[in-house]
């Protein structure tokens, strides 16, 4: 024991001789990406993309020394030095069908900022045609060792690696299933490694008949074999896009940067403590575990404010009291952002019963937290009132705020934003939702509609049911916080 502290204070030294010299090189850990299927892909590009640009951008609001650190902190994350001295993503991409592989490495290459490694991609000719069993039970083991060694390859690059962020939708065939084979071979051969899975959850009209099939079998296989869901909502997303971005004809393109923009607030680097000026070495450790306390709990959101077009960002100047007043009132109402949040929604005074806690179809819900990590990024960051975020009423009562609630700041702005936050919660906003493509899914399933096009390529009437008991305990465990 005594050796051991030893060493922690030798290397709390050498971290403090490092300190203007890019702490984060000293002893960030990286993360591979594996992106899968089209949605993955795409949204994989505008990802490394909006890290790149927002690690270089010349505006950081810090000083020199500072933004070097920064800079450093996220290549090492996320890039590998490589070719004349443009940085590779930390990347697999996986596809079944090359078009859009194809578009991907030409557009980051394109860019002359950064690129994807030349062998860094899986591709095929034939996709899996909205088919989770296809996806899952044909092109996964056929292609097993080709994508596992590619994912092999890229961990050898990383001097420490600290998981794998694996980018999927899950409605189709390709991201769903094959996404769900491959987040399960990550989980025999790389156990120790953390996995975070970032799931597109459909639009609830949905573009796929078989969307809710899809959506079930994907959701109950992470939930056995991923250490977290990071959900993103493509309804709510859009509406983003509509309202706060003011965009008329609303792309994929436009969701997916607006995805990327919430992606980067939470993974960009941050101090690791109060009054440090180190930058955080393993942001996926400390995201499971500021976040995730319960294998049972396991479905992330993420909110961010402000956000807004470049126009209107030019005549826009806010406050960290306002900034989190309205982020707290998001979280407890369950708005996915600023424009439209239910003021009238309170926590419940402890010693009554919470309004709507019986069903989740109560209209006025409280939403109910395990766990929420604030994250602030920009000018006076530091002297920024977290309070509210501490209220025992906000939390499940098992849990104490002071193991619930997280917060992590830097006074490095992030994009052109001079005072932005993020919030990462687990708490019931998903419920509904889940609930919603559970039901659908269940209704299908009672008249036996498609079933066939999963049984032929081996997932049983009895995987569904085992899809359907989960997720069905995961709703009433949520529920009853």
């Amino acid at each position: 024991m005594g050796n051991g502290h030893a060493q922690c204070r030798h290397l709390g030294q050498i971290a403090h001789f490092f300190e203007g010299v890019c702490f984060g090189l000293f002893l960030s850990m990286s993360i591979v990406t594996v992106q899968l299927g089209q949605c993955g892909n795409q949204i994989g590009f505008e990802v490394f993309d909006a890290l790149f640009n927002d690690s270089h951008c010349p505006r950081g609001l810090c000083s020199k020394k500072e933004n070097e650190a920064y800079q450093a902190s996220c290549k090492e994350r996320f890039f590998s030095e490589e070719e004349n001295g443009v940085p590779l993503a930390r990347a697999v991409l996986v596809d079944m069908e090359p078009k859009v592989i194809n578009q991907t490495l030409s557009k980051a290459a394109r860019s002359g900022r950064w690129k994807y490694g030349q062998h860094s991609c899986f591709c095929q000719k034939q996709g899996s045609g909205n088919n989770w069993a296809y996806g899952y039970s044909v092109h996964g083991p056929r292609h097993e060792e080709s994508i596992m060694n590619l994912i092999r390859k890229e961990v050898e690059k990383c001097d420490s690696l600290s998981g794998f962020f694996i980018i999927m939708s899950m409605a189709g065939g390709t991201g769903s299933g094959l996404g769900a084979f491959v987040t399960q071979n990550l989980q025999d051969q790389y156990s120790s490694a953390l996995k975070m899975n970032q799931i597109i959850w459909p639009y609830g009209t949905g573009e796929v008949i078989v969307q809710n099939y899809n959506s079930i079998l994907t959701l109950s296989h992470l939930y056995r074999s991923s250490d977290a869901l990071l959900v993103h909502e493509n309804d709510a997303v859009h509406k983003i896009c509509a309202k706060l971005m003011n965009i008329k004809q609303i792309s994929f393109c436009d969701i997916n940067q607006v995805l990327a923009h919430q992606l980067g607030s939470v993974f960009q680097p941050t101090y690791s403590g109060e009054g440090s000026f180190h930058y955080r070495r393993n942001p996926l450790g400390d995201l499971m575990e500021n976040l995730v306390p319960h294998p049972e709990f396991k479905m992330l959101g993420v909110r961010n404010i402000p956000q807004m077009s470049e126009n209107s960002l030019a005549y826009s100047t806010f406050t960290w009291a306002g900034l989190l007043k309205h982020l707290r009132q998001m979280l407890i109402s369950n708005a996915k952002m600023e424009e439209g949040i239910d003021w009238q929604v309170r926590p419940p005074l402890s010693g009554l019963p919470p309004l709507g806690k019986m069903s989740v179809n109560r209209e006025i819900h409280f939403n109910t937290s395990i766990a929420n990590l604030v994250i602030l990024r920009g000018k006076d960051a530091h002297s920024a009132d977290v309070g509210a975020f501490k209220d025992p009423a906000l939390y499940t009562s098992w849990l104490e705020p002071v193991h619930a609630f997280n917060v992590w700041k830097t006074q490095r702005a992030f994009r052109k934003y001079e005072r932005s936050a993020a919030l990462v919660s687990n708490s019931q906003s998903l419920v509904k939702p889940l609930d919603r493509i559970v039901g659908k899914a269940w209704n299908m399933f009672a008249s036996r509609a498609y079933l066939h096009q999963y049984t032929k390529f081996g997932i049983e009437e009895e995987d569904f049911l085992d899809s359907f008991t989960l997720l069905e305990q995961v709703i009433a465990s949520y529920c009853n916080l």
